[in-house]
């Protein structure tokens, strides 16, 4: 019996051939689609006073941010060609060299993250809004969101996992192919039942991490977010802060499942480049949520300015009993 599972031959990246509408894209337009719904549902529910120009606006702001920060880190900072550094004006380009339409290949999340940032700070505060309050709106629908960009990777058969002999572990069929000379490949292969004398190279079994992603950093964030801590917000920021610790301790535990960027590998010890960055975003995550707790503390702990009127009534009595 064979202990793995292959790539389903029926899932095809492209929508609609010859044409450049991939499953991919589509994805990411249900993400910011569900992000949105669960941001107006918060709006119409908490009765806040926010007009739906100003929902599109903001929405607007952050997934250009987003888009621009994705795409800039993916091609600045994972890609080791130096190709993006010769050549900046290509981080944008969407042909290939035969100028095909292929679209923006490659995106980084914690660039997206970045970016969506700066585009929401910097649009709330032409518009004078609290930041923190709106970041807490778009956390509290983002994971559930991300869920659909996870499956869009797995439709893509890209960023696959590790080498495991899992029952549930799947054959994909752009992973690279490993040298049978390594004994632990020999071993795998034994495992799995697949055969490998006399080939130089094969390919293995692989965690099907994006759907790892899709459950743990989508919908199950999103339910603890949604259910349990949106409910226990007792300051604005608290679940942005709670959004950035959460995602940077499941995807760090995630990423031992993932397979390390080819080009960058383990950067520091056996951590990957995506560990270190989750381990900013916990560090990130704590400093927001004390700081925003200590300044919702300072606030609340001002003392109530006396109403004018009854203090003035207050003097004139108290002049009437002097005479």
């Amino acid at each position: 019996m064979l202990a793995y599972i292959y790539y389903p031959n029926w899932i095809n990246p492209v929508i609609i051939p010859g044409l450049p509408f991939h499953w991919y894209g589509l994805m990411y337009l249900f993400a910011f689609g569900t992000t949105y719904l669960l941001f107006k549902y918060q709006v119409k529910k908490d009765k806040l006073k926010i007009s739906d120009d100003d929902t599109v606006n903001l929405f607007f702001w952050t997934i250009l941010g987003l888009i621009i920060g994705a795409r800039i880190f993916s091609t600045l900072v994972y890609d080791t060609s130096g190709v993006y550094w010769r050549k900046p004006w290509l981080i944008f380009w969407p042909f290939n060299e035969q100028m095909q339409m292929v679209g923006l290949q490659g995106m980084s999340y914690h660039g997206g993250l970045i970016g969506a940032i700066l585009g929401l700070f910097i649009y709330v505060k032409s518009k004078k809004i609290s930041f923190l309050h709106m970041a807490d709106l778009l956390v509290a629908g983002i994971p559930l969101g991300y869920t659909f960009g996870r499956l869009g990777n797995f439709i893509n058969g890209e960023l696959w996992g590790r080498a495991t002999s899992v029952d549930w572990g799947i054959i994909f069929p752009y992973a690279p192919l490993i040298s049978t000379k390594l004994e632990w490949v020999k071993n795998l292969a034994r495992e799995t039942g697949i055969p490998f004398e006399g080939l130089n190279a094969i390919n293995l079994p692989r965690h099907p991490s994006q759907l790892y992603e899709a459950f743990f950093e989508g919908i199950f964030l999103w339910a603890i977010i949604w259910f349990i801590f949106r409910k226990r917000k007792s300051f604005n920021g608290f679940l942005l802060a709670t959004y950035l610790i959460g995602y940077g301790i499941v995807r760090f535990f995630i990423e031992y499942f993932r397979e390390p960027d080819g080009d960058l590998g383990f950067i520091f010890f056996n951590f990957s480049m995506g560990q270190i960055l989750c381990f900013l975003m916990i560090i990130l995550g704590t400093t927001i949520l004390f700081i925003a707790k200590s300044a919702a503390n300072r606030t609340n702990s001002k003392p109530v300015p006396e109403n004018p009127i009854k203090l003035s009534k207050r003097k004139i009595q108290k002049r009437i009993n002097k005479t």
